[in-house]
């Protein structure tokens, strides 16, 4: 495991002791798991981000499910007559 030093800011610090006491887990535990969350938040903030430039590729190429078509197989859901999946342009 990697040695890294950290300056927190002292309203930070009280709040991490606070945690430490409340969930008596070590700073060391406490900054790791902070620190994994924020790498996760990031990498799935990065997925959005690429899936959103995709769906803006996709609705300027004209690759969409019109909305109506969408509310009528919603609609139908349960039903016997349940709808296939609407396909884009259709």
């Amino acid at each position: 495991m990697t040695v890294t030093s950290v300056r927190l800011q002292p309203d930070v610090e009280a709040g991490l002791d606070a945690v430490t006491e409340k969930l008596q887990r070590s700073r060391n535990w406490i900054i790791n798991e902070a620190v994994r969350e924020y790498v996760a938040r990031q990498s799935l903030d990065d997925l959005r981000w690429k899936e959103t430039l995709e769906a803006i590729d996709d609705v300027a190429a004209g690759r969409v499910v019109d909305g109506d078509a969408v509310h009528r197989w919603m609609r139908s859901w349960g039903t016997a007559n349940e709808l296939p999946i609407p396909k884009p342009g259709a």
